[in-house]
Formats: structure tokens, C-alpha cells, sequence
């Protein structure tokens, strides 16, 4: 007979695991091999993920308790199965289980950063901690008494589905009841283009109520409308110039024969970024400089909403606009905004939002140092 032993703190986070046989011939293999998926699903986790998840806090809270459920549901499905199918399923288990602890332990950073407001962070933390306690204690005791009630498989199922529907539904009223200050993609896509549209600045309140929990990567959308675009940011020149020119079919060099990169740099001469709406594409480029600063990313970030809202509702998107028209819809979109930017900038804080977070990157970004005089560029 298998037999697995787990260690858990006090406020019920796995902390080891033992397993063994009391049959010859043991089955700890098995669970190493489940072990070490969980460990390694950790690590690439972490690195593919680990920038998003203070921008994306609130996604990846709830993420993380989605993620506990479903690896919940596969161990109780578990016994049902021959040894393979089994081990298979126990792994996919502990996987999910890893992506929770890691959701869960970065997300639960930032939002204890944000709850500290007197910068208490280690009250806050000790007390959280507390009230875990609390409740594991309150739901071992809820357990005992349920327990003796449930005998039945169908019984057993309707209560574990019940409960965990319960769990889901409650986080997410609890993820959605919290109001961030900073302006990830999603909320400065809402917030930047009302103010354009209506003038009005909503307040973070406002956007907490509105915005989704679950948002796709990148999406470009005008107040609460449907995706009508994607953007990106932290480009390198590379990935920017092929955006511009056509690569080589077989070698894969560029050509930027017509110099469309450096009527970019000039366009953007002034400014920490450079920004680029590829029409036929509907897909944002944002390169930023060296030394670029929180507010300047947002300022490139609303531009390129901007610009890729003036391509979509004049119908460019559909056409495909020519570089000339494109880059004179640039220059008309940054010349607007630049001259509204500072009463925009001072209106935001005035509403509570915190422009010097840089909430819009999602993945590892590079920067490009551009020589002022030359306007050549170096990676």
C-alpha cells in the first residue's frame, strides 16, 4: 500500500512530503518523479512568468486559487485509476500546485505592499498569518462535523464541488473588492481612454469595479469596448525595425532602404520612447530609451492606444495604411497628446493614481541608447 506524508505549517502551506510503500519494492520512484515535475514546473514558472505577476497581481491571486481547486479535483480523481494513468494525473497535481505557490506567494507580496499603508509591512504580514491559523483551525472543526455526515461517493463529490464553487466565488469577490492605485495595461487602457473620449478621469474605485480580473496579454481596448488591437513593450530596435522593413526571406537581415527608422528616431526625438502601429498587422511596437521613466512608458502606452484607435475607426486596419499615412497619424497623435500630457499627468494624481510605478510591462523589456547627435542607435 502507497503511503504519502505531508508537512504542513501552521497555517496550512505544504512544506515536505514523504512517501513510501509498505509493499516490496516501494513506490518512491513514482513520487519523485511527481516531486520533481511540481520543482521544475516552479522554476520555469517563475521565469517565464515572474515580471508579470506584480502588474498582474490580481489576476494571478485568483489564478492561484483556480490552480489549488483543479489540483484538488485531479488527487480526488486519482484513486480511480490504474498505477500509469495515475501517476500521470499525480503529476499534473503537483504542477498546478507549484504554479500556485508560485502565484500565490508573489501576488500575496504585492498586495501586502499595497495594504501597507503606514509602510507596516511586517504587522500586516504577522497578522495575515494570524488569521490564517484562525481559519484552518475554524475549518478543521467545520470539517469534523461535515465528515460524519458524508458516507456516499455522490454525496462526497456534491459537497467537495459545493465548497470549492464556494472558495472560487469568494475570492473573487474578495480579489475584486481591492482597489490598485498603479496603471497596468488593462487600467490604463480604461482610464486614458475616457479621459480622451469624455474628458473625465475615473477613479481607481471606478476602475476596480469595471475592470476584468482575467485579461487578455497586450489587448488594446477603447473604454469597454471589444479588443480591437494588441500592443507590446520593451521591444528591442531589432524587433522594432522588423516592424518597419521587410525581412530577407532566407538570410532573415533588414533592409530599411527608405531610412523609416530614422525618421522614427526624429519623430520621437524628444521623447524616452519610440512607438510604432503596424495597420495590417493591429499590433503596437514600443521601444524605450534608456533611463526611461514610469510616466514616460504610460505616455507611450496611451499614444499607442490612441494612434491604433484613429487607424481602427478610420478603417486602416482593414486596408492597410501606407507608411507615409501611418507615420503622419503618429505625428498628429503625439503632437495632441504631448500638448494635453502635463494636465493629463497632474489630473491622474489628483484621482489617486500613482504614475510612478511602471506597471505596464509583462515581460523582461530591454532599453536602447540612442546618441543624440549621430541618431544612430546601439543595442
Amino acid at each position: 500500500m502507497d503511503v504519502r506524508i505531508e508537512e504542513r505549517d501552521e497555517a496550512g502551506n505544504l512544506m515536505a512530503t514523504y512517501a513510501g510503500s509498505s509493499e516490496k519494492g516501494g513506490s518512491g520512484g513514482r513520487w519523485d518523479v511527481i516531486e520533481s515535475t511540481g520543482r521544475i514546473a516552479t522554476i520555469v514558472f517563475a521565469d517565464r512568468l515572474g515580471t508579470s505577476l506584480e502588474p498582474e497581481c490580481k489576476m494571478y491571486r485568483l489564478a492561484a486559487d483556480v490552480f489549488n481547486d483543479a489540483a484538488m479535483l485531479l488527487d480526488c480523481l486519482s484513486p480511480a485509476l490504474p498505477r500509469g494513468p495515475r501517476v500521470l494525473l499525480l503529476s499534473s497535481s503537483s504542477m498546478l500546485r507549484a504554479l500556485c505557490g508560485v502565484a500565490a506567494g508573489s501576488s500575496k507580496a504585492s498586495l501586502s505592499a499595497h495594504f501597507a499603508k503606514w509602510g507596516n509591512l511586517g504587522e500586516l504580514n504577522a497578522k495575515d498569518s494570524s488569521q490564517e491559523t484562525v481559519i484552518s483551525l475554524l475549518g478543521m472543526l467545520a470539517g469534523s462535523v461535515v465528515v460524519s455526515y458524508v458516507s456516499s461517493p455522490i454525496s462526497t463529490w456534491t459537497c467537495l464541488v459545493l465548497l470549492l464553487s464556494i472558495h472560487l466565488a469568494m475570492n473573487r469577490a474578495a480579489v475584486r473588492a481591492v482597489t490598485m492605485h498603479s496603471l497596468n495595461r488593462q487600467r490604463a487602457n480604461l482610464v486614458t481612454s475616457t479621459l480622451i473620449d469624455q474628458d473625465r478621469i475615473m477613479t481607481p474605485q471606478e476602475v476596480s469595479m469595471q475592470e476584468r480580473i482575467f485579461e487578455w496579454d497586450g489587448v488594446l481596448r477603447w473604454r469597454s469596448s471589444s479588443p480591437f488591437a494588441a500592443a507590446r513593450i520593451g521591444l528591442s530596435l531589432r524587433e522594432l525595425l522588423a516592424s518597419l522593413a521587410p525581412a530577407h526571406e532566407r538570410t532573415g537581415s533588414i533592409r530599411d532602404t527608405e531610412a523609416r527608422l530614422t525618421r522614427l528616431i526624429r519623430l520621437y526625438g524628444q521623447e524616452e520612447f519610440l512607438v510604432w502601429y503596424d495597420a495590417p498587422e493591429r499590433l503596437g511596437h514600443i521601444t524605450l530609451k534608456e533611463g526611461a521613466a514610469a510616466e514616460s512608458q504610460l505616455k507611450a502606452w496611451v499614444l499607442v492606444l490612441w494612434t491604433a484607435h484613429r487607424h481602427h475607426a478610420a478603417g486602416a486596419d482593414a486596408t492597410g495604411a501606407v507608411f507615409e499615412t501611418s507615420l503622419e497619424v503618429h505625428r498628429r497623435t503625439l503632437q495632441e497628446l504631448s500638448s494635453r500630457w502635463s494636465d493629463y499627468s497632474s489630473r491622474l494624481r489628483s484621482a489617486g493614481w500613482d504614475l510612478d510605478i511602471a506597471s505596464l510591462e509583462t515581460r523582461p523589456g530591454s532599453r536602447v541608447r540612442l546618441p543624440a547627435r549621430t541618431g544612430s542607435s546601439r543595442q
